[in-house]
């Protein structure tokens, strides 16, 4: 502590320090009473918890169906404190998240069902009578992880300022304890951070095998911090004071709920191949694994296939395009606003077109109501498709290309542009074949297991 000494007359400061020292008497001089001692207690009105990513997982549902991804049925096992934390210090963090992920799945939405995992409830129900497995929808994928590291006091600051002064004064009068006068100051504070890691991983439902690269392992610091202020004041003897704390705590329970939500996105976003991180802001980077899930597609569909597809997108869009398979004059005048650099004689789509196309697909409401339609007339083109091939065979049937191989009715229709609904009565629409064991059917584009990857 740093300090000065002066001499000064008595005299000169016996009136301002009486003022000085009684100043906090006066103004509390109503609570001077210890036994008059009153605290209050803020009152607050329940209120729905709503983090950063709340409204993400809801357009990640709306996404999943303007991006016509399928239903996907999800569940997800026990997730934990794998690190012992909880236990060791008390439940400074969470020993069991799973309901925090339960309520976070089931908050997506859209084509995305949550399949609980509940054991001991479905065995009471069936010794009760209640319940049988009839009408139980079977998962597709399954969910694991937990928490798998916490570092505590991974970094720690501590700093302050101590600045005091003193001076003796002449002419006290004998009676005074002390001739000397001081003030001091102390400004301390102390910080420290502390790391949470959650991991994830995506298995497929009848094999128990783990669905590649269907993983999320993210990370959040949490800090705490304290700081002090004092103010002291000695005059002949007797010190008067003033002294202040703070102390802040990060939740650590909120840090793990806001980890689950944000891989909980990842892990959808990257399973149905949906460009899940213009959710996250626009610091987030794209996922390149579906980035080259996309482009993977992208070379295994035939030219006119391509088309087909992008046509379905240019309406949801909000262009007027038919779903002819060729890039007419009106999918052209489309593609043409969307990028204004594309080749006006081009009758293919090439690879970045493709795929910018589709991830930057809107998904506000508007999109999904075109979506909507655009699902009615595909389903009505489907009917009378089925409707067409229940009739007899001919006597000498024509030959026919394998389903494998065959392209979609849309991509060989030779029409112009034409409406939508007129289009699709015409035409097949592209309609992207369901994975072996997979019984969910997307009417467009998203990520689908091939047999093998099952």
């Amino acid at each position: 502590m740093g300090g000065k000494k002066l001499n000064i007359h008595f005299r000169k400061v016996l009136y301002g320090a009486i003022l000085i020292a009684s100043s906090p008497m006066f103004i509390s001089c109503s609570g001077m009473d210890p036994r008059d001692v009153q605290v209050e207690l803020e009152k607050t009105a329940p209120e729905a918890k709503i983090t950063s990513y709340s409204q993400s997982l809801s357009d990640l549902g709306r996404m999943s169906e303007i991006f016509s991804t399928g239903v996907v049925k999800i569940q997800c096992s026990d997730i934990a404190d794998n690190t012992g934390t909880s236990m060791t210090t008390g439940g400074e963090i969470q020993k069991n998240i799973t309901e925090i992920m339960k309520s976070t799945l089931n908050s997506i939405g859209g084509n995305i069902v949550f399949i609980e995992y509940d054991p001991s409830f479905i065995q009471n129900q069936m010794v009760s009578g209640y319940s049988n497995f009839e009408d139980k929808v079977i998962p597709d994928v399954v969910i694991t992880g937990g928490i798998t590291e916490f570092d505590r006091a991974l970094e720690g600051t501590d700093t302050g300022v101590d600045v005091g002064a003193n001076a003796s004064v002449s002419g006290v009068p004998s009676w005074a304890p002390s001739n000397e006068i001081a003030i001091n100051m102390g400004d301390t504070s102390k910080t420290s951070k502390s790391r949470i890691t959650l991991d994830f991983n995506m298995k497929d439902f009848r094999t128990l095998a783990g669905v590649p690269k269907m993983t999320a392992t993210n990370s959040m610091e949490v800090g705490k911090a304290l700081r002090q202020k004092e103010l002291g004041i000695t005059l002949f003897g007797p010190t008067f004071g003033l002294k202040g704390a703070m102390k802040k705590v990060q939740g650590r329970h909120e840090a793990v709920r806001l980890l689950v939500q944000l891989s909980m996105i990842q892990m959808v976003g990257k399973y149905t191949a949906l460009p899940y991180w213009r959710l996250l802001g626009e610091d987030a980077l794209p996922d390149s694994i579906v980035v080259e899930g996309v482009t993977a597609n992208y070379y295994s569909l035939s030219p006119a296939f391509r088309i087909a597809l992008a046509q379905q997108w240019l309406y949801v869009y909000g262009y007027d395009v038919g779903l002819t398979g060729k890039i007419d004059s009106a999918t052209l005048a489309a593609l043409q606003k969307v990028n204004p650099s594309f080749p006006a004689t081009s009758q293919e789509l090439s690879e970045q077109d493709f795929v910018n196309l589709y991830l930057n697909m809107p998904y506000d409401a508007a999109a999904l109501g075109r979506r909507n339609a655009l699902n009615k007339i595909i389903n009505g083109a489907v009917e009378k498709q089925q409707a067409a091939a229940s009739e007899p065979a001919p006597t000498q049937q024509a030959y026919r290309q394998p389903a494998a191989q065959a392209e979609p009715a849309a991509a060989q229709a030779s029409a112009p542009s034409q409406a939508p609904a007129q289009a699709a009565s015409q035409a097949a629409p592209p309609v992207a074949p369901a994975a072996g064991g997979n019984t969910s059917k997307s009417t467009g584009f998203g990520k689908k297991l091939s047999n093998s990857e099952w």
